[in-house]
């Protein structure tokens, strides 16, 4: 890897093109590098994955909404369409792109990378595979292209920080979105850079969106930046181009959004010829939650044995990483966290509710762990208002490591009981991380489609989706329609009743 360090640059400087972040990531972009076969085995897996996960979010009322306003743009003349998670026919691809993103990523159940930065790098998925379908392109391109685009999403993740200034992680997708399609598309750098700078410009905003009572646009916020990529790179293509230097102008991002001016990023990418593996540092979810909360809830199953009366807990203290306190813990400061009434994706991102229920159930439901009902429990909202978090150096300083072997999001819990006792247990990874008890491999990929699968799509169309997505590579040209999964309409009409667009 060669690490390139990334600042804001006055326009009077003389700073080549050749030397902008944007045009570096190009250049990896149209790297004819063989694609390694860890890295092919791992992109299988993350596409069952993401199937597994827009299974189970089909009919959730998000979903349905982008379903119902990507089925108003049907196929245009240039290309054969796209498919739309569920349904039959082909649609424009932006539009699928958008709708199978936010199927993707309503259920906070794919794969996860974190570092100076969070991200979902299976967001990159959804508009590769629609634009793929659309042009006709191959197994082998697919796989190419999501190469690049995971290996751009992980190495900006690596390099800089948004979250400290508020800006939502999705402003690290646009651009991957951008020079993973134009791996797969064949497109010379130029274009490639273009459509990066134009990407990144179009994707930043606020972290609102995941602050305080937190909406359904969480779900909608990659997949509408993988949306405005696809935008992009046609345009790009076209010969149109973009503010630049994106990152290092003198108004770019660096500069007014980032840490100013003087502020030096060191961002790392593969070297000319080196193989692109960024996808293997990333880890997918057991448990349908935010992933800083996959370690706590794998703790507290654990450490439920040891508690005979859960009513006779006197505090939970969560001993954690400055993330963990601030994004999901008391050190938030969002009431809501502690709310009963608080939406899904409010209590998605509540480790207090999360370890409570995990510590009484011994268990995590995508759907019953987060009903009403369950949230609303009393002896539930007295053992979740017993609970908080407090930053632990050692924690933050594992969070931040380079070394995979210490790098961790876990936990250490100390657990007070009425009579005086202290229980103490502590986990560093999940059980499904790669060190983990229970390290995820194809096997454990393809049950979780199935479980997620059962009672959603019919037994046929699951065995024919794994028989094609397993031997992806050797796919021809025009055959990734096959991706595409059809949902009964007798269940898809369980989904609620959505009100009327201008669509």
């Amino acid at each position: 890897m060669i690490t390139h360090t990334v600042t804001s640059h006055r326009s009077s400087d003389e700073f080549p093109k050749s030397e902008h972040l944007a045009s570096k990531i190009a250049a990896i972009a149209v790297d004819p590098v063989e694609v390694p076969a860890d890295t092919e085995a791992m992109i299988i897996n993350r596409i069952i994955d993401n199937a597994s996960v827009s299974a189970a979010s089909v009919i959730r009322r998000p979903v349905t909404t982008a379903r119902t306003q990507a089925v108003a743009h049907p196929a245009t003349a240039a290309g054969a369409g796209a498919g739309v998670f569920g349904v039959g026919g082909t649609y424009s691809p932006e539009w699928a792109a958008y709708a199978n993103g936010v199927a993707v990523r309503e259920l906070d159940f794919h794969d996860t990378f974190l570092a100076a930065e969070y991200s979902h790098p299976g967001d990159n998925i959804p508009a590769l595979v629609a634009v793929g379908q659309h042009v006709g392109a191959s197994g082998a391109d697919l796989i190419r292209g999501l190469a690049t685009a995971y290996e751009v999403q992980i190495d900006l993740v690596k390099g800089i920080c948004l979250h400290e200034h508020k800006i939502d992680h999705v402003a690290h997708l646009g651009p991957s979105v951008a020079a993973g399609l134009g791996t797969m598309l064949g497109l010379d750098q130029e274009t490639i850079y273009q459509a990066i700078g134009q990407a990144l410009h179009l994707t930043t905003a606020t972290r609102q969106s995941r602050k305080g009572l937190i909406s359904s646009w969480k779900a909608y916020a990659p997949a509408w930046a993988g949306k405005v990529a696809v935008e992009a790179v046609d345009r790009a293509m076209r010969g149109e181009g973009s503010p630049s230097p994106i990152w290092e102008g003198e108004d770019g991002v660096i500069a007014w959004l980032l840490s100013g001016p003087d502020a030096r990023y060191t961002v790392p990418l593969p070297g000319p010829g080196e193989a692109k593996r960024a996808i293997l540092d990333s880890y997918t979810k057991e448990h349908s939650a935010e992933y800083q909360s996959q370690a706590p809830i794998d703790l507290a199953r654990r450490m439920r044995e040891k508690i005979s009366d859960f009513s006779t807990i006197a505090s939970i203290v969560l001993h954690t990483s400055h993330h963990t306190h601030v994004v999901i813990g008391s050190g938030s400061g969002d009431p809501q966290k502690f709310d009963p009434d608080a939406s899904r994706e409010t209590l998605d991102h509540s480790v207090p509710y999360i370890f409570a229920v995990a510590l009484q159930d011994g268990t995590w439901d995508s759907e019953l762990s987060y009903a009403p009902e369950r949230a609303h429990r009393p002896d539930t909202v007295e053992l979740w208002h017993k609970i908080s978090t407090v930053e632990d150096p050692e924690w933050t300083r594992r969070y931040h490591s380079n070394d995979p072997a210490e790098k961790a999001f876990g936990a250490r819990a100390v657990i007070t009981m009425d009579d005086g006792e202290v229980i103490t247990d502590e986990l560093a990874v999940a059980d499904a991380h790669p060190l983990g008890a229970r390290p995820f491999s194809r096997p454990q990929y393809v049950e979780k489609f199935t479980e997620l699968a059962d009672g959603v799509i019919e037994s046929a169309e699951q065995d024919r989706f794994l028989s094609f997505v397993t031997d992806l590579a050797a796919k021809p040209a025009r055959s990734l329609g096959e991706l595409n999964i059809v949902v009964p309409q007798t269940y898809l009409d369980k989904a609620p009743a959505i009100g009327k667009g201008i669509f």
